[in-house]
């Protein structure tokens, strides 16, 4: 019996020598592991941005900071992924004190992935890892006796940016080329008359200057002279060509453009507002 508690007690001293000197090693960190848990650090712990969204949504911006998410015991806190997104895994730090459940919502072809996060008790603090088709979320997870985030989502930065691009696509397509202003701020009241392999394709005016735009097939060919008809005469204006793109610096009522002599020359009359 002495014998035994004798062994029992060595043993035991043992283990506390080796539990002593664990600690000690795992704290000492290299200086690009300290490096690396401070930068980790500023990731976790900076503010970001939160904003309110839809329905009285909680919204991050995605891969700004590591998101906080506030849940308290007795409720629950949804977080909603991006429309279409497939859930591959989640991970949780407590798997014993916090509970994560999946929910659905939308149409079978688009729908969204809700994470239905509960914790069992106030003053926890874990961390959650969510992988998708899309991304991996990494999520920090509290829980508090009485505050709560009832909905979560997220701004997703390439869609914020295909937003912008939709947007300045749609002011691109009602900007007309030369004039570089809205179509409905020009004048496109121009009528022609003759006939010419060159014929323009329109004729617009910004009220200082005139365009008129050739086909593709006089590109890298002579253009036709502009004439501005004006008391009974035809005059030269200053006009410069841009591509299949004749600019005049002239807001012209009456002009002929011509190209060749004699028999194989080749008119066009133009009239504003006719």
């Amino acid at each position: 019996m002495t014998q035994t508690k004798r062994c029992s007690t060595v043993f035991c001293a043992g283990l506390m020598l080796a539990a002593a000197s664990l600690p000690v090693s795992a704290q000492q960190l290299s200086g690009n592991e300290t490096r690396g848990t401070q930068l980790s650090g500023q990731w976790q712990h900076s503010r970001g941005l939160v904003a309110r969204g839809l329905d009285g949504k909680v919204i991050f911006l995605f891969g700004e900071v590591q998101p906080s998410v506030v849940c308290s015991p007795l409720q629950v806190c949804d977080i909603e992924l991006e429309a279409g997104e497939v859930v591959r895994d989640v991970l949780l730090g407590d798997t014993v004190r916090w509970k994560v459940e999946p929910a659905t919502s939308g149409a079978p072809n688009g729908q969204a992935i809700h994470l239905i996060v509960k914790p069992s008790e106030p003053g926890l603090v874990t961390s959650m890892v969510v992988t998708t088709s899309r991304r991996t979320y990494h999520i920090q997870l509290k829980s508090h006796p009485t505050q709560y985030m009832a909905r979560v989502g997220f701004d997703y930065p390439e869609d914020v940016s295909a937003r912008f691009a939709a947007i300045n696509a749609r002011i691109e397509a009602s900007v007309v080329p030369g004039a570089g202003v809205p179509a409905d701020q020009l004048n496109f009241s121009f009528s022609m008359s003759g006939s010419a392999r060159w014929r323009p394709t329109r004729i617009y005016s910004d009220g200082m200057k005139t365009y008129i735009q050739f086909p593709s097939l006089l590109s890298g060919q002579d253009a036709p002279v502009l004439f501005v008809v004006s008391g009974g005469e035809n005059r030269i204006v200053n006009y410069r060509m841009k591509g299949t793109m004749m600019v005049v610096d002239y807001n012209i009522d009456r002009a002929i453009l011509v190209s060749g002599v004699g028999r194989a020359q080749e008119k066009i009359s133009i009239r504003r507002g006719g």
